[in-house]
């Protein structure tokens, strides 16, 4: 009797891993960013937690296997250089950036005022861009593939309407369209640059509005086909999907985890 020879092939849950990276995680001291930090360090990479709560990323570095702690303030111009300076001081290298800090102020549009709106722009868009170009730069002058995953948000291509969140949602738009033209710009380097479009997540940025009042739980529920905000797990696929070779080809995109929210 002829027995079947049975192909082998790599175990393709590898290609997920992040091991011998160095990735920078910004707003990593709370939240979604504390989380991609875990997930990171859990797929075996080497960590650069930036925020301003300096205590709070100490404590968290020293629970990971292999990370540093960077007090960062992403309104000023201070924070990006000092993350690739902390990156290439600590392990020598720069591979992946999450730009995951922002802010996000609540205050109705015809009362805001030019000032509190570049603020927001600075922290949401531009610093975004500051880290990335520089990454970028060190990785384009080493021949060092990379990959920069933004986190965006749903209001990046819908209204927030009743939320009064007109410098978060056009921070957020800028950058989706950001990520697609820098994605344009480094392909050729090898430099993958793509973003993540989270739906309602529970965070300290969103509980109080959000989740801690029936008002803010019914918006969600409304909004979702799938009927609630997202979990903080539901995230790390697409964290890692984009982070790490699994998603070699593929730039300039942007993954909608939102329960459905885009497409109503």
């Amino acid at each position: 009797m002829n027995r079947k020879v049975k192909a082998t092939m790599d175990n393709p849950l590898d290609a997920f891993r992040l091991d011998g990276k160095v990735v920078i995680v910004t707003g990593a001291s709370s939240g979604l960013g504390q989380r991609f930090a875990r997930v990171c360090d859990a797929a075996g990479a080497q960590l650069v937690l930036a925020a301003r709560r300096l205590e709070r990323l100490e404590a968290l570095a020293e629970s990971l296997d292999a990370a540093v702690a960077v007090r960062a303030d992403f309104a000023t111009d201070d924070a990006a250089p000092a993350c690739v300076e902390a990156a290439l001081s600590a392990f020598g290298a720069v591979d992946v950036v999450v730009n995951n800090a922002g802010i996000n102020r609540i205050v109705p549009a015809h009362e805001d005022d030019v000032a509190g709106f570049r603020h927001e722009l600075q922290v949401d868009l531009a610093a975004p861009f500051d880290l990335s170009i520089r990454a970028a730069r060190w990785m384009i002058e080493n021949g060092r593939p990379g990959a920069i995953v933004n986190i965006a948000s749903v209001l990046g291509v819908v209204g927030g309407g009743p939320l009064n969140v007109a410098g978060y949602a056009a921070a957020k738009g800028g950058l989706i369209n950001l990520t697609r033209d820098l994605a344009s710009q480094w392909a050729r380097h090898d430099i993958r640059v793509n973003a993540i479009g989270p739906g309602w997540f529970e965070s300290e940025m969103t509980s109080d509005a959000m989740f801690d009042n029936e008002r803010g739980r019914s918006f969600v529920e409304r909004g979702a086909p799938m009927r609630r905000g997202g979990r903080a797990h539901e995230l790390d696929g697409a964290l890692l999907f984009l982070a790490s070779g699994a998603s070699s080809f593929v730039t300039g995109q942007t993954i909608f985890v939102d329960g459905g929210w885009t497409i109503t």
